[in-house]
């Protein structure tokens, strides 16, 4: 008998596909426990239909959730709090908080352990994972800064000595390379003292 299997079936098939089974294997088992259905050209366009209409809704939703996904990646969080001279904060700002702005800026209800890895916990401008449903993951920009200041400032400010980090950071490495390039190797200084021994005994000689 044919089958249209709902469910995956231990080597039987899995759900969508057509197979051919033992009728008594069918009428017993499969189509009594709702793991199939009777393959009939009704039930069949009727699978086809269904096809269609999870695709078309399956193609919706990535549209939505890819607008989703750029719009958070657009979007600025700011949070004022109160922290250390050396910029520790007092606390931390948690996935719980910047998933609650997202619902209010967006409307967006995630849930918080999508949200993040771990509390922020100093001053500064950091870019955030969004995991959404579908697989994307964006990232919202957050400025920690203290409370009454200005945000943006502290934004611009921060993004300056990131910027300040970043080049010192590529100074120190091509130094490094350059020491390294021009630095004798071992192998190179025993050759020259090998080679400086035999001109010292071929001079002896």
């Amino acid at each position: 008998m044919k089958v249209l299997l709902l469910e995956d079936v231990y080597k039987k098939g899995v759900a969508g596909e057509v197979v051919d089974v033992a009728p008594g294997y069918a009428r017993n088992y499969l189509i009594p426990r709702g793991m199939a259905v009777k393959a009939t050209p009704g039930t069949l366009r009727r699978l086809e239909n269904l096809r269609n209409r999870a695709e078309a809704r399956r193609e919706e939703r990535s549209k939505e959730f890819s607008d989703l996904a750029e719009r958070i990646e657009k979007l600025t969080l700011y949070f004022g709090v109160k922290a250390g001279e050396t910029g520790k904060l007092y606390g931390s700002v948690t996935s719980a908080e910047i998933a609650e702005q997202l619902h209010e800026q967006l409307g967006l209800e995630i849930d918080r352990r999508r949200v993040g890895d771990r509390p922020l916990r100093e001053l500064g401008v950091f870019h955030v994972p969004v995991r959404l449903e579908t697989g994307l993951v964006p990232n919202v920009k957050v400025v920690i800064h203290r409370e009454g200041e200005d945000p943006r400032q502290a934004e611009a400010l921060a993004g300056e000595a990131a910027e300040a980090e970043a080049e010192a950071a590529l100074v120190e490495a091509v130094e490094g390379e350059a020491e390294a390039e021009f630095a004798p190797s071992e192998a190179g200084v025993a050759q020259a003292e090998e080679e400086t021994d035999e001109e010292a005994s071929g001079g002896e000689s």
